[in-house]
């Protein structure tokens, strides 16, 4: 079954609008009418139509302004213009706000009919839902709350984790390093000297590899201050040296 198509007619004669009713109400149409082009604008927003009639000359908000309304907010919505008093320039300015056509009054009943046969077909039934499909859609907020909370989480424990994890490795590095040039030294020692054999030697010789870096360190830090007071003594002993000679 094809559904009605849904006119509103826009005129300040009701003479109009009910001849728009008389014509089309058994031909598949349903036609609203609309005494000027304010009303016409609040209808346009609260209900679809399928097309659009409007007067040219009617008091506040003519004809052309009411199509240039229409094309800014329903593009897809065909505008007719329906006048007694059109004139070229008239015409050319209703072409200029983007109008389906320009009809001149009386109109016959077939001409009611053809016209509006003609403007419903200039868009198609799913163009609204086409135009607002194609409009850029927000994506809700929930749906990526998840993900964002997740990695939001991951990268806080990261940031605090981050100093004892440095920390840890400071602590723990020397000794490990430690450990593993003991270990190298046992089995250099163990290669070098076939002869030790049992676990005490082997203790002798881990003990003394293990310490070989603690007492390098002991000279680095010890070695200056030995220099500095050698330099002091032999400096003393010349001064007074000299002194004894004179």
């Amino acid at each position: 079954m094809t559904a009605l198509r849904k006119l509103l007619v826009v005129d300040d004669d009701p003479v109009v609008g009910a001849s728009f009713k008389r014509v089309l109400s058994g031909k598949g149409y349903i036609v609203v009418a609309a005494e000027n082009g304010a009303v016409a604008l609040e209808r346009l927003k609260a209900e679809k139509f399928d097309a659009v009639f409007t007067d040219l000359r009617m008091p506040g908000m003519d004809g052309v302004q009411v199509a240039e309304r229409v094309r800014a907010e329903q593009p897809w919505t065909p505008v007719v213009i329906v006048t007694g008093y059109g004139s070229p320039a008239s015409e050319e300015r209703a072409r200029a706000a983007g109008v389906t056509e320009f009809l001149h009054k009386p109109l016959s009943p077939e001409e009611i009919e053809d016209s509006a046969a003609k403007a419903v077909r200039t868009v198609p039934e799913a163009m609204p839902q086409a135009v607002a499909e194609a409009q850029p859609a927000t994506p809700p907020p929930a749906a990526e709350a998840p993900a964002e909370k997740s990695h939001l989480w991951r990268n806080m424990a990261l940031f605090l984790a981050g100093p004892f994890i440095g920390l840890l490795y400071a602590v723990l590095l020397p000794f490990v390093g430690i450990g593993l040039l003991a270990w190298e030294a046992a089995q250099a020692a163990m290669a070098k000297y076939p002869k030790v054999r049992s676990a005490a030697d082997a203790g002798k010789v881990a003990l003394k590899m293990v310490a070989t870096p603690f007492i390098g360190l002991a000279y680095i830090i010890v070695l200056p201050f030995a220099g500095l007071a050698a330099l002091a003594w032999l400096g003393a002993k010349a001064v007074f040296g000299r002194t004894r000679t004179e």
